[in-house]
């Protein structure tokens, strides 16, 4: 099982940018063999698939985010990063960060999340 702490969310502007970070660990997980994923959940919605990257560097994007988020990994820090730009009100959401099979990346289907972080964007 794959245990996670997401940082870097915060307040910001319509337009701005913000990077997010999720550092990876657990017994027995080697982190380069996962697929790492970014999940939100906005105020009353489901939680939905933002970005997730597989062990190999394949990417899947959620429509909303297309051309605006970019997600990455650092095998070397056992780290999946988003990076998220030209911010918008809609995204506002706390953002999670979850690690395991492609299916089960692509489906959000874990049995356990982190804390997750919040990412506010208003003026």
């Amino acid at each position: 099982q794959v245990q996670v702490v997401e940082s870097g969310g915060g307040l910001v502007q319509p337009g701005g940018s913000l990077r997010l970070s999720c550092a990876a660990s657990g017994s027995g997980v080697i982190f380069s063999r996962n697929a790492m994923g970014w999940y939100r959940q906005g105020p009353g919605k489901q939680r939905e698939l933002v970005a997730a990257i597989s062990n190999g560097g394949s990417t899947n994007y959620a429509d909303s985010v297309k051309g605006r988020f970019t997600i990455s990994r650092d095998n070397a820090k056992n780290t999946v990063y988003l990076q998220m730009n030209s911010l918008k009100p809609e995204d506002t959401a706390v953002y999670y960060c979850n690690g395991g099979s492609w299916n089960a990346a692509i489906r959000a289907d874990f049995g356990s999340w982190g804390q997750g972080t919040q990412v506010t964007v208003s003026s």
